[in-house]
C-alpha cells in the first residue's frame, strides 16, 4: 500500500502552514541519501543519525520523554570516552596522528575478504553454491572509492554506535518497518540481543528490584538479571501471550512490603513468535499493553529476534496454503505492528537482531530508542563491548548494502517466511497424526520456531490415585522421550518468576533446523512417549 501524501496542516500559533512529509519507502531511500550526502566514515568516525533519518524528516512529531527518573545511578554517572572523542579527529586533514593507540591496518594479515552469498531470488543452499556471486572487500576500497567500507577499515578499532556506513542501512530499515512517532528516536548496534539486554539491565535496574515478563520466558534472561539481585515477577499468559489485564492487576495491586522490593516499572516481552510458547500478540493486545506502561510509567524492552519469522496464516491439515506476499510492500503491511511503531512517549527499548535471519554467529544487532537511552548504552559499550565485531559488520554490509539492498532483504525476509512456514506446517501435521487429542493439545504458532504442548496431567492413572505429583509426571515424559531418541525441552525449565505453584505442563519443540523427515519421525516418538507413560495403546503405525 502506498503511503499517504504529503498533508497541509494548520500550525497551532498563526496561519501558515507546514508539510507533513511523506513516510520513507523503498523507492525514497535513494532521494534521501542523495540530499545528505556521501557517508564518508573512515577509522573511529562518528555517525550522523540525524542525517540518516533525514534533517527535517520527524520534526513535526513530538519529543520523546525523559528517563532520569528511571536510570541507575551507574547509567547516569558514565561520561563519553575521552580516547573515543579523540578518534573523531582522525578525519581532519592533513592530521598526522600520534595520539590513538591505533594499530596500523599495514600490519593487519588480510588483503581481501570474499564470501559467496544467494542471489537475489535464488535463496536456497543449492542455488546459492552453484550460483551464488562471490563480493569482495578489499583492504583500501575505501581510499580507491571502491566502496564505502573496507578491510582497513572495519578491521580497525571503531565507535560503540559501530560503523556508520552500516548503521545507516539498519536506521532506514528501522524507519522502513516502524516508522517511530516520535522525534528524537536513535539507534546504535550491539552484539547481539543478549548483551543488549544485559546492558540495558544495568541501566535500570538496581539490587532489590522487580522486572515484569512472561509467565513463561527465555531462560537466558531470568539468568541474566537474578545475579543483579533483581527479581522477576511473571504476568500470566493466554494463547496471544501476556494478557494486559494481568499486568494491569499486578501493577495495581503491588504490595511492596509483601514483594520486599519497590513496584517495578521494566518490563520485558516477546510479542512476535514468543520463546517459549510460539505466541504472537495481535495488534489491540500491544495497544492494551502500551495503554497500562503509560499509566504505569513502564519502560518496554521490546525483544524481537522472531520478528520477521512471522508467518503464513495456518490453513489447516488438507488444506491448500496461502500464497506468498505479492509485493514488498504486501509484506510490510501483513506484520504486526511492533511497540516501536506505536511508541509516542519513547518508552520503548527495541532490541533487533540478525540471529534468527541471517546468522547467530554474527553477534551483531541493533537497539531503537530515544536519543538519551541510546547515548547511555552507547556510552556503556565504549568501556565494554567496544561495540560490534568489525569483521561481522563488513561482512554484513557487504551482503545487505552492497549486494542485496533494502528490497533484496524484503526477497530474503519473504523467502525466510515461506521456509518457516513449510515447517510449521510440517510438525503440525505430525501432530494431527500421532499425538492423543485428548491428553494434549496446542495453538497453531504464526511466528517464531517454537511450538508449545500442553499435557492434561490430571488424566494420569498415578496423578488421579494421588501417586505421582505433576511434576514427576513430567519428568517421566521427558526421560522416556529421551529413552526413544528425541528431545523436547521441558516447559518448567521456562518460569519466569521463582516459588510460583504450576497447574499447567507443556513441551516445547522447535521445528526450526531439523530436518522435514526428523521433525515428522520426532513428534511421532514423543506421541509413544506419551502414550506409554499414560498406558494408552499405541497407534497401530508404529508410534512406540
Amino acid at each position: 500500500m502506498a503511503p499517504p501524501a504529503a498533508i497541509e496542516v494548520l500550525a497551532e500559533t498563526d496561519t501558515s502552514t507546514f508539510t507533513i512529509p511523506d513516510r520513507l519507502t523503498l523507492q525514497s531511500v535513494a532521494k534521501r541519501r542523495a540530499a545528505s550526502g556521501k557517508v564518508n566514515a573512515g577509522v573511529a568516525a562518528a555517525a550522523d543519525v540525524e542525517a540518516f533519518k533525514g534533517a527535517t524528516q520527524h520534526l513535526h512529531k513530538p519529543k520523546a520523554k525523559r528517563w532520569d527518573h528511571r536510570l541507575t545511578t551507574e547509567a547516569k554517572a558514565r561520561k563519553a570516552s575521552s580516547l573515543k572523542n579523540a578518534a573523531r579527529l582522525l578525519k581532519t586533514p592533513g592530521l598526522i596522528s600520534l595520539g590513538g593507540g591505533l594499530p596500523s591496518s599495514e600490519y593487519f594479515p588480510f588483503d581481501e575478504v570474499s564470501i559467496k552469498v544467494p542471489q537475489n531470488g535464488q535463496f536456497s543452499e543449492k542455488a546459492t553454491h552453484e550460483h551464488g556471486k562471490v563480493v569482495t572487500a578489499g583492504k583500501h576500497d575505501l581510499a580507491e572509492d571502491k566502496s564505502l567500507f573496507d578491510v582497513a577499515t572495519a578491521f580497525q578499532y571503531g565507535q560503540g554506535t559501530g560503523s556508520a556506513q552500516l548503521l545507516r542501512w539498519m536506521i532506514e530499515h528501522t524507519e522502513l518497518v516502524h516508522d517511530p512517532p516520535y522525534q528524537d528516536w536513535s539507534s546504535t548496534m550491539t552484539v547481539g540481543s543478549t548483551s543488549a539486554t544485559d546492558m540495558a539491565f544495568r541501566m535500570f535496574c538496581k539490587p532489590g528490584d522487580w522486572i515484569m515478563t512472561e509467565q513463561f520466558t527465555f531462560p537466558s534472561m531470568v539468568e541474566t538479571v537474578r545475579p543483579m539481585g533483581v527479581q522477576v515477577a511473571g504476568i500470566p499468559m493466554d494463547e496471544y501471550g501476556m494478557r494486559a489485564d494481568a499486568l494491569d492487576e499486578l501493577l495495581s495491586n503491588w504490595n511492596e512490603a509483601e514483594r520486599r522490593g519497590p513496584k517495578p516499572f521494566v518490563l520485558y516481552i516477546v510479542p512476535t513468535g514468543q520463546n517459549p510458547t510460539g505466541a504472537t500478540q495481535p495488534e489491540q493486545r500491544r495497544r492494551d499493553i502500551y495503554a497500562i506502561a503509560q499509566k504505569h510509567d513502564l519502560y518496554i524492552l521490546e525483544d524481537e529476534p522472531y520478528y520477521f519469522l512471522q508467518m503464513q496464516p495456518y490453513t489447516g491439515p488438507n488444506s491448500p496454503d496461502a500464497p506468498p506476499p505479492a509485493s514488498h510492500e504486501d509484506f510490510l503491511k501483513s506484520l504486526v505492528p511492533s511497540y516501536l511503531s506505536m511508541d509516542v512517549d519513547g518508552r520503548v527499548m527495541r532490541f533487533d537482531s540478525f540471529s534468527k535471519v541471517i546468522a547467530p554467529g554474527s553477534r551483531l544487532g541493533w537497539i531503537t530508542a530515544s536519543e538519551q537511552i541510546c547515548d547511555r548504552y552507547r556510552t556503556h559499550a565504549d568501556f565494554s563491548t567496544q561495540g560490534a565485531s568489525g569483521m561481522s559488520q563488513l561482512i554484513l554490509f557487504k551482503l545487505l548494502e552492497d549486494h542485496w539492498g533494502h528490497e533484496g532483504y524484503l526477497d530474503w525476509l519473504i523467502h525466510i517466511r515461506m521456509e518457516y512456514t513449510a515447517r510449521r506446517n510440517t510438525i503440525l501435521g505430525a501432530c494431527e497424526r500421532y499425538l492423543p487429542k485428548d491428553i494434549v493439545s496446542w495453538v497453531p504458532p504464526m511466528a517464531g520456531m517454537f511450538h508449545w504442548l500442553q499435557i492434561d496431567y490430571t488424566k494420569h492413572p498415578a496423578y488421579v490415585a494421588r501417586e505421582k505429583t505433576m511434576d514427576e509426571i513430567e519428568e517421566e515424559i521427558f526421560l522416556k522421550n529421551v529413552e526413544r531418541g528425541t528431545l523436547l525441552m521441558k516447559g518448567s525449565w521456562f518460569c519466569g518468576e521463582e516459588g510460583v505453584e504450576r497447574d499447567v505442563m507443556f513441551f516445547r519443540a522447535t521445528y526450526a533446523a531439523a530436518p522435514f523427515e526428523k521433525i515428522d519421525e520426532a513428534i511421532r516418538r514423543f506421541a509413544g512417549s506419551v502414550r506409554e507413560v499414560f498406558g494408552l495403546e499405541q497407534l497401530s503405525n508404529g508410534s512406540h
